[in-house]
C-alpha cells in the first residue's frame, strides 16, 4: 500500500507534465504563426510598394522614352535648318566676296576714269568755242556746271559719266535738228534782238525783228555776215518751219564753199 502511494505522485507530476507540455508547444506555434502572417504582410505591403514603385518607373520611362525622341526629332530639325542657315551663310559670303571684288576693280576704273571725265569736259569746251555760235549761254553754263559737279563729293562717280555724256547726247542732237530762237546778235560794238535760224550745223542764220535785215555766220571767216534780199523770204520760211508753223519744204539757204584745206 505505501509502494503506490510513492508511486502515484509521480505519476500525477508526470501526467501533469505531459499535459502542460503540449500547451506549450502550441502556444509557441501560434506564436511563430503570427510572427510568419505578420512577415508576410510586411513582405505583402513592401511587393506592393515595389510594384507600385516599379509602376511609377515604368511611367516616367516611357515618358523619358518619349521626350527623348521628340528631342531626337528637333535634333534633327535643328540640324537641318542649321545646314540651311550655313548654305545662305556661304551664299552671302560669295556673294560678299563678289562685293568685295566689284568694290576693288571700281576703285581701279574710278582712278582711270575720272581723268577721263575731266578730259571729256575739256573737248567739249573745245568743241563749243570752235563751233558754229549758237546758243552759247546755254551751251557754256552747261560746261561750267559740269565742272562744279566734277568738284562735288554729293554726286556718285556714276552720275558724273551720266551727266557728261548726256551733254554730249546734246551736242550730236544739235547737228541733226533744225531750231528758231529769239536772242541778241552783238556785231559791229552793238548789240540787236534778233531771230536764229539753225539748220544742224550747216546754216546759222538771223533776221532782225522787222526783217529789214538778214544774215549768217559765215565759218570760213568766223564772222556774222549780211545776206542779200534774195535770202530774206527763205530765212523767214525757214524759222516758219523750224517754229513748227509752216510745213516743211525746199530752202535756199547761205551754205559756204568747203575750203581748200577742206576740198583736199
Amino acid at each position: 500500500m505505501q509502494a503506490r502511494n510513492i508511486w502515484r505522485p509521480a505519476a500525477v507530476v508526470g501526467l501533469a507534465l505531459s499535459v502542460l507540455l503540449p500547451l506549450g508547444l502550441t502556444s509557441a506555434s501560434e506564436r511563430a504563426l503570427s510572427a510568419t502572417l505578420d512577415e508576410q504582410k510586411v513582405s505583402d505591403r513592401d511587393a506592393a510598394r515595389s510594384q507600385a514603385r516599379i509602376a511609377q518607373l515604368s511611367d516616367q520611362t516611357t515618358d523619358l522614352l518619349g521626350e527623348y525622341r521628340l528631342v531626337l526629332q528637333r535634333l534633327e530639325q535643328v540640324k537641318l535648318y542649321n545646314a540651311n542657315l550655313q548654305s545662305l551663310v556661304d551664299d552671302q559670303q560669295s556673294t560678299l566676296d563678289s562685293f568685295t571684288q566689284q568694290l576693288e576693280d571700281f576703285q581701279v576704273v574710278k582712278v582711270e576714269i575720272v581723268p577721263l571725265m575731266f578730259s571729256m569736259i575739256e573737248d567739249l569746251e573745245q568743241l563749243v568755242a570752235l563751233d558754229v555760235p549758237f546758243l552759247m549761254d546755254e551751251r557754256t553754263d552747261r560746261i561750267t556746271r559740269l565742272k562744279d559737279m566734277m568738284d562735288s563729293s554729293n554726286v556718285a562717280i556714276g552720275e558724273k559719266y551720266r551727266q557728261i555724256m548726256e551733254a554730249y547726247k546734246v551736242e550730236v542732237d544739235y547737228g541733226r535738228t533744225i531750231e528758231a530762237y529769239s536772242g541778241n546778235l552783238e556785231r559791229d560794238g552793238q548789240s540787236r534782238e534778233v531771230d536764229f535760224l539753225r539748220v544742224g550745223r550747216i546754216v546759222l542764220a538771223y533776221q532782225t525783228i522787222d526783217k529789214e535785215e538778214t544774215g549768217f555766220w559765215n565759218k570760213q571767216t568766223g564772222q556774222w555776215e549780211t545776206l542779200g534780199a534774195e535770202y530774206r523770204t527763205p530765212i523767214t520760211e525757214g524759222l516758219r518751219i523750224a517754229r513748227k508753223q509752216s510745213a516743211p519744204g525746199l530752202l535756199k539757204l547761205p551754205v559756204p564753199g568747203p575750203t581748200p584745206a577742206e576740198s583736199s
